[in-house]
């Protein structure tokens, strides 16, 4: 921060740490819903719909949009787009996000833990899905492209 006496108002410079900012190369709509779970950690029953919401997502941009989202999952695994350690983790999403959404009468919030864990969930799940593959495209690319320029 720095702050000017003459004016006595105070700026920001910097903030520390950054913010958290969904990558690029998650497409929408579930980029927007993981960007909404970031904003919203410190109210953890909506952090834990919008990580949900964005597992959701992106399963639906692989193509799995049969079925509810439990059926998604499975799906996944069967097709080896989800590990099985991936793919409990995702039901365990799945249920922190529908205690909220759905005011479950014994367990109707989720901890501020759970919420944290269902966001890092989906983010690593936007990584693994889309942000690696869109690196090694890049990679691929970038390797071709230096191959056929001439050396100096």
């Amino acid at each position: 921060m720095r702050f000017d006496t003459g004016g006595a108002r105070m700026d920001s410079i910097a903030l520390y740490p950054d913010a958290k900012e969904a990558h690029a190369d998650i497409p929408d709509p579930a980029r927007a819903f993981l960007q909404q779970a970031f904003q919203t950690l410190h109210a953890p029953d909506a952090a834990a719909v919008m990580a949900g919401s964005a597992v959701d997502a992106m399963l639906k941009k692989h193509g799995l949009t049969d079925g509810s989202l439990y059926a998604r999952i499975d799906e996944a695994l069967k097709l080896n787009l989800l590990t099985d350690g991936m793919a409990k983790w995702a039901h365990s999403v799945r249920l922190g996000s529908n205690r909220p959404r759905h005011a479950d009468e014994n367990r109707p919030h989720v901890s501020p833990d759970e919420a944290k864990q269902s966001v890092e969930f989906a983010e690593a799940l936007g990584n693994f899905l889309f942000v690696l593959t869109a690196k090694i495209d890049r990679g691929i690319k970038a390797a071709e492209t230096a191959k056929k320029s001439p050396p100096p």
